[in-house]
């Protein structure tokens, strides 16, 4: 059960501390206090957890400061989607929406290689009307003699030049918590230019100390990636992992499974997923159609396989791309086979945008239904 308190709650006011002590005199009932400070407000949700069966909603309505009550209807306690609750299913970071209703394209370098091609991806990501971008600064690779990305040495320059051209938020992979450190340091020492969403990569999805580490700070949004050999279920917890650490600006995103059912893809795409988690979660869902594929093969009509996936998750609701681009594919350090190109920016985005508007005519033409 969730107990949702009225706005600004004052933690100090008598209110508030005769609550917590009826609470305290509950048999069986244990209390998790989050805390969401917003621009304009400060929300505040206690989480009843235990035998709450047996409590009354009306009942815990009537406590003191309580303004609506959430009965737990999903194994998701804090981000799963409840009956009849309508709590948001967006955050906002930076400038930038992140939600069930919104797209953000993410397009950028799998992993940042120099200075250079950094400042010419942004450049065609601002020229291009987005404020978002992918830059891989640490990359955990499955050989220990592969590239593992510039880490430190390259944060500096990459949020001076997002800054430069104006993107406002950065996908970013970390895989230990010291890279957590590392990033909020450089993004100090810039002035804080830009934002960074932090990436849990699929590789790190049952990491727990890794998650309960990045969920304690509620600064940067997180982006989970699915893990690529196990359920949706034991992924979605992993993003619960997160929430229950107090983070809850997280968004869950579909990178493909790894199967060699999916041959010749890289991996087999699970985008048809995308409304599952919308519908038990209340997280925005992201996909990422470079690493499914793997490849820049194209069908006989020539459009590329990456863009008809991206098109599949767009198509069935995605509110995040994540996607692959660079100025030199042949140059680049980590997936290059599999980058587009810059000139194929546009048409990528105005591709995406078509695959948009036709999810926003199938919804609207079921609103018209009425059965």
């Amino acid at each position: 059960m969730i107990l949702i308190l009225g706005a600004n709650v004052d933690q100090n006011a008598p209110e508030y501390k005769q609550l917590l002590t009826q609470l305290a005199a509950m048999q069986g009932i244990q209390t998790r206090v989050h805390v969401e400070r917003g621009a304009q407000q400060t929300l505040t949700e206690i989480y009843l957890i235990g035998n709450t069966k047996a409590l009354d909603a009306a009942e815990m309505k009537n406590l003191p400061c309580v303004e609506r009550v959430v009965r737990v209807s999903e194994e998701y306690r804090i981000l799963g989607r409840h009956k009849d609750e309508q709590r948001d299913t967006h955050f906002d970071y930076n400038g930038v929406r992140f939600g069930q209703d919104t797209l953000n394209v993410f397009a950028g370098l799998c992993a940042v290689d120099n200075r250079e091609h950094v400042e010419l991806m942004m450049k065609a990501v601002r020229d291009n009307g987005q404020k978002c971008t992918r830059m891989g600064a640490y990359k955990p690779r499955t050989s220990p003699y592969a590239f593992q990305g510039h880490g430190k040495n390259c944060l500096n320059y990459v949020f001076e030049l997002a800054g430069k051209y104006d993107i406002k938020v950065i996908a970013m992979e970390i895989t230990h918590e010291s890279h957590l450190n590392e990033i909020k340091e450089a993004l100090h020492q810039t002035g804080n230019p830009t934002g960074v969403m932090l990436q849990i990569g699929t590789r790190n999805t049952q990491n727990f100390e890794l998650l309960k580490i990045v969920g304690r700070q509620t600064e940067l949004p997180v982006l989970l990636k699915r893990g690529f050999g196990i359920t949706l279920d034991e992924s979605l917890n992993a993003a619960e992992y997160l929430a229950s650490e107090g983070n809850r600006k997280v968004v869950f995103g579909l990178r493909g499974m790894k199967t060699n059912m999916g041959d010749p893809h890289r991996n087999m795409v699970d985008f048809a997923h995308v409304p599952v988690v919308k519908r038990l979660t209340r997280m925005p869902v992201c996909v990422d159609p470079s690493h499914s594929v793997g490849t820049r093969q194209s069908s006989p009509d020539g459009i590329l396989d990456v863009m008809h996936v991206t098109a599949q998750g767009v198509l069935a609701g995605a509110n995040m791309v994540l996607v692959d681009f660079h100025p030199a594919p042949n140059m680049a350090l980590v997936d290059g086979p599999q980058a587009m190109l810059l000139k194929e920016l546009p048409y990528f985005l105005e591709d995406v945008q078509i695959a948009r508007d036709a999810y926003l005519k199938r919804v609207a033409l079921r609103q018209k239904q009425d059965w």
